[in-house]
């Protein structure tokens, strides 16, 4: 058990970013790893032209690296946006644009999840309205997902650094899985579960793990306080990743942390080289 037991990736939108995003995947080789994860790379556009695209798929492959999770254009991020499928509008319609560009680009490397961000409240608009088309853009990004063999991601984070995001508990999240996956008949939306984030929001993160782990589709960790890497702050995140594995968790777990002031490949001398490998 213990750290050497998992199966990590790294997280290329937070760790690396000192790089261009298409040195990215071969610096996390360099460091020992072979699966990453991204955010959605292009912030300003929800549909890169294809060149981009392939450049990008030449990146992971000439690595020798597999993208294991993928955002769903999410907007801004980093920044002020936390997703864009909830707003009304324009963001929307961007969503919507999005969403086969990135089953499709998954497809093309063998990602199978992809992680749709809900997107903050917004002034002046029902919230009842925002739910109602968020369930309506996640059932359509489920289907995309499925066609593509893909599960769908639907993740809590917290309140003190996403005071506009309404899912900022464990139990907002699983309701709107479950809420997917009724409406789809799919069964494809699943969990993501961030150990960083349900910390910050006080959650018990033991019970949580209990009552959530066969719905969790993908795991990511970072220690708190700080966002920094694991023994950098007080969560026992290595108990916590084996209570995951007791409670019958066995996927992904993204290394999803901010590196400080050191170089990227200098933080991870919390994780041997032989467990760094996807096995």
């Amino acid at each position: 058990m213990g750290y050497p037991d998992q199966r990590f990736d790294v997280n290329l939108s937070i760790l690396f970013t000192e790089l261009p995003l298409l040195e990215r995947p071969a610096a996390a080789a360099a460091a020992g790893f072979t699966a990453v994860e991204l955010w959605w790379p292009w912030i300003e556009t929800p549909t890169p032209p294809q060149a981009e695209l392939d450049a990008l798929k030449k990146a992971l492959d000439d690595a020798g690296t597999q993208l294991v999770g993928l955002n769903f254009y999410a907007g801004q991020l980093p920044g002020p946006d936390r997703g864009a499928l909830s707003v009304p509008g324009e963001e929307s319609n961007r969503f919507r644009a999005n969403i086969e560009v990135a089953a499709g680009f998954a497809a093309s490397v063998g990602c199978t999840a992809l992680n749709a961000l809900y997107g903050n409240r917004v002034e002046g608009a029902d919230p009842q309205v925002q739910d109602a088309l968020a369930l309506e853009n996640l059932v359509l990004a489920a289907r995309a997902a499925d066609r593509v063999g893909a599960i769908l991601l639907v993740e809590t984070l917290n309140k003190p650094e996403s005071p506009l995001y309404p899912l900022v508990s464990a139990p907002a999240a699983i309701e709107v899985v479950d809420r997917v996956n009724a409406a789809t008949g799919l069964g494809n939306a699943k969990f993501l579960l961030d150990l960083y984030h349900l910390s910050m929001n006080g959650e018990d993160l033991s019970q949580v793990i209990k009552a959530y782990a066969a719905k969790t589709g993908h795991v990511q960790i970072a220690d708190n306080p700080g966002r920094g890497a694991p023994g950098t702050g007080d969560l026992p995140l290595e108990r916590l990743l084996d209570e995951l594995k007791d409670a019958g968790y066995a996927g992904w777990v993204g290394l999803e942390y901010k590196p400080g002031e050191r170089p990227s490949a200098d933080s991870f001398d919390w994780l041997p080289p032989s467990a760094r490998p996807a096995g």
